[in-house]
């Protein structure tokens, strides 16, 4: 991976603003190469430049790495596909409220403060938890990929019609 692949990968990971500095430590890159490339990135709009004091700090323009998420989506799965997929994490979800006789992933939390589970099932519970919290960010996109759909085949389908017109 190249200097400038570490680069991005660490800004698109980034859970708060960053500076040069530290996003060129973590991905063992030269200062410079790093301050070139956030700033690439920063007019690219895949970044966003957040002032604090005298210096500028980076993070990744979130609401832009939604919509990619969606448009991924859209792109790789048909409708049918995205139906299943969303029923099958309801379903998984469904499974855990009756395994555990809870409803949500936080009081399934909750019960890991219970005194008498042995490590192993603390354990289970903890990665139960993370899945659980992953299938609802999932079910999230999958819910908005689903309604953007049925727009972003008509606006694929114009885009082929002016192309077709183009070359007519």
């Amino acid at each position: 991976m190249s200097a400038r692949d570490r680069i991005r990968a660490v800004a698109e990971t980034l859970r708060e603003p960053r500076s040069v500095n530290w996003i060129s430590e973590q991905a063992d890159a030269a200062w410079s190469t790093t301050n070139e490339e956030l700033q690439t990135l920063a007019d690219q709009g895949q970044l966003r430049r957040v002032a604090s004091g005298e210096t500028t700090r980076y993070q990744p323009d979130y609401t832009r790495q939604l919509f990619e998420e969606i448009r991924t989506l859209i792109e790789e799965n048909t409708r049918e596909e995205l139906r299943n997929e969303l029923a099958a994490i309801t379903e998984e979800i469904e499974e855990w409220q009756a395994t555990y006789d809870i409803e949500t992933w936080e009081e399934l939390e909750q019960s890991l403060a219970d005194g008498a589970l042995a490590s192993a099932e603390l354990r289970e519970r903890r990665d139960v938890i993370a899945f659980w919290r992953e299938n609802e960010e999932d079910r999230r996109l999958i819910k908005h990929a689903l309604e953007l759909y049925s727009d972003v085949e008509a606006a694929r389908e114009q885009m082929t019609d002016v192309a077709d017109r183009a070359t007519s």
